[in-house]
C-alpha cells in the first residue's frame, strides 16, 4: 500500500496567513472582523490574532457574498444572519467544486 500523507489541518492562522489566503490587507480583515459578529478570532497575550478553521471559512462566506455576489455589508450581514444554515453548505458545495477542479486540472495537464 503506497505511502500517503495526510493534510496537516491547523488550529489557529496567524493574522499574516490569512490575509496571504485572501490576497487582502490586514485591514480588510480587521474591518470585517468589527462588521460581522461570526468573526471572533481569538487574541493572545500580545494582542496577535489567532483565527479558527471556522473563522477562515465564515471569511470564505463573507467573501463569496461580498465580492462575488456583490452584497453590501449590511446585506452580507442580514444574509449570513438569516440564513446560516443554508449559506454554509452552499460554502461547502463551493469548495468542494474548487477542490474538483483543480483535480481535474492537474489530470488535464498530465494527459
Amino acid at each position: 500500500m503506497p505511502y500517503k500523507e495526510r493534510e496537516i489541518n491547523k488550529m489557529y492562522y496567524t493574522m499574516g496567513e490569512v490575509t496571504e489566503m485572501f490576497g487582502v490587507n490586514a485591514s480588510q480583515i480587521r474591518f470585517y472582523e468589527k462588521e460581522f459578529d461570526v468573526l471572533q478570532p481569538k487574541k493572545n497575550k500580545k494582542g496577535n490574532r489567532l483565527f479558527t478553521p471556522e473563522d477562515i471559512e465564515n471569511l470564505k462566506i463573507i467573501f463569496h457574498l461580498v465580492d462575488d455576489k456583490g452584497f453590501t455589508l449590511k446585506g452580507a450581514k442580514e444574509h449570513l444572519k438569516n440564513n446560516t444554515g443554508e449559506v454554509k453548505e452552499n460554502q461547502k458545495i463551493i469548495a468542494s467544486l474548487e477542490k474538483l477542479k483543480d483535480f481535474l486540472l492537474k489530470l488535464n495537464e498530465e494527459i
